[in-house]
C-alpha cells in the first residue's frame, strides 16, 4: 500500500502567484503514478493559478474556499464542492477571491510533467 499524508509528508512548492502545490501522485509525486497525476493546492487570498494550457485533460475540485475559475475565456464563480473539467488544450486559471485560503485538488491525465510550473517560477506566467 502506498499512503502519504498531504500535509505531513509532502512539503510542496511555493509559487510566486500565491499558492503552495503538493504533488501527491504522478511522475514527480510522493507516490509514483503512470496513468494520471493528482495534487493538492492551497491558494492564498488573492492568489492564483495563472492562465495556462496543456495537452492533458484536467479537473479542479474546490474543497474549501471560493474564487473564480476561467476556462477557454469563460469565467464563473467556484466554491466548496464544485468540480470543473478542463478539456485538452484549453486555457484555464483559478483565482482565490475570498478572504481565506482556498483548498483545491487537481487531477490530470495522462501522467506527465506539465511545463507551466517552470514558466511560472521563472516569471513568464503571472
Amino acid at each position: 500500500m502506498n499512503k502519504v499524508n498531504i500535509f505531513d509528508d509532502i512539503e510542496g512548492v511555493e509559487f510566486p502567484a500565491g499558492r503552495r502545490t503538493r504533488m501527491v501522485i504522478g511522475e514527480n509525486g510522493a507516490i509514483p503514478g503512470e496513468k494520471f497525476c493528482q495534487g493538492y493546492v492551497v491558494v492564498y487570498p488573492d492568489g492564483r493559478v495563472p492562465a495556462h494550457e496543456h495537452e492533458t485533460v484536467e479537473s479542479y475540485t474546490i474543497l474549501r474556499g471560493s474564487g473564480e475559475m476561467t476556462v477557454d475565456g469563460e469565467t464563473t464563480p467556484v466554491r466548496e464542492g464544485d468540480c470543473v473539467f478542463i478539456p485538452s488544450g484549453k486555457s484555464h486559471a483559478l483565482h482565490n477571491t475570498g478572504s481565506v485560503d482556498m483548498h483545491m485538488m487537481y487531477v490530470y491525465a495522462p501522467s506527465m510533467v506539465v511545463d507551466h510550473w517552470a514558466k511560472e517560477q521563472s516569471g513568464e506566467l503571472k
